[in-house]
């Protein structure tokens, strides 16, 4: 199980860093209503065009963001309560701490890309152009979601409450990544890039996860 996640994440990392750099030097053109230059020119203006500009899609992903945080918060807290009555670190269970340690690298990149934009949305947000590379919501979603499923088949005993959680977190990442793409506030090669970055960094988790479980057996 360790050698099939790791090297699948690390693939993932890679495909993530090669596509970073084709968008930024393969077909670059101004495009969108805002002119901004963009890679894959001919690819994200076809789909921008057909997809159209949905703000209310927008929007409604935007407070939808809000139930991946509120997942973040959760197992914080969980991992809270345990320190709490252990009164130790190093005694919190070791999936938690790496879940921990798994988010923070999240945030990093999220506020990696926000300082250094590799390009912009193709529309103004509330008339300001925005960092557009990679989607943050869908980033924060597939980055995320997956560990609720992963932390509920871990955790909870019942099987019927397992595959419900399971089957409303797969609809929900759905939902949030095809609304985000047909939103029109991102480029196509945004929400490849979030994918290919959140893929990479959960199946580091998941390794990361194995190998805690190991250690423990």
């Amino acid at each position: 199980m360790k050698n099939r996640f790791l090297p699948i994440g690390l693939a993932l990392l890679i495909s993530f860093g090669v596509w970073t750099v084709l968008v930024q030097r393969v077909d670059v053109a101004c495009v969108g209503e805002t002119g901004a230059a963009v890679g894959f020119a001919a690819v994200n203006g076809w789909f921008h065009r057909l997809t159209g500009v949905h703000l209310w899609l927008y929007y409604l992903t935007d407070w939808l963001g809000l139930v991946p945080i509120f997942v973040c918060v959760m197992f914080g807290a969980v991992g809270l309560g345990q320190l709490l009555r252990r009164r130790s670190l190093w005694k919190v269970d070791a999936d938690l701490l790496a879940l921990g340690v798994y988010y923070m690298l999240v945030m990093a990149a999220y506020l990696a890309f926000e300082l250094h934009p590799v390009n912009y949305r193709p529309i103004l947000i509330d008339g300001r152009l925005e960092a557009s590379y990679p989607s943050s919501t869908t980033l924060l979603t597939l980055s995320v979601m997956p560990t609720l499923a992963l932390q509920v088949d871990r955790r909870l005993q019942s099987g019927r409450a397992k595959q419900v959680v399971q089957v409303l977190t797969a609809i929900f990442t759905a939902l949030m990544v095809v609304g985000r793409a047909v939103s029109g506030v991102h480029w196509l090669s945004d929400i490849v890039g979030a994918a290919l970055l959140s893929g990479g960094l959960f199946c580091i988790y998941r390794a990361a996860v194995v190998l805690c479980d190991g250690k423990n057996r």
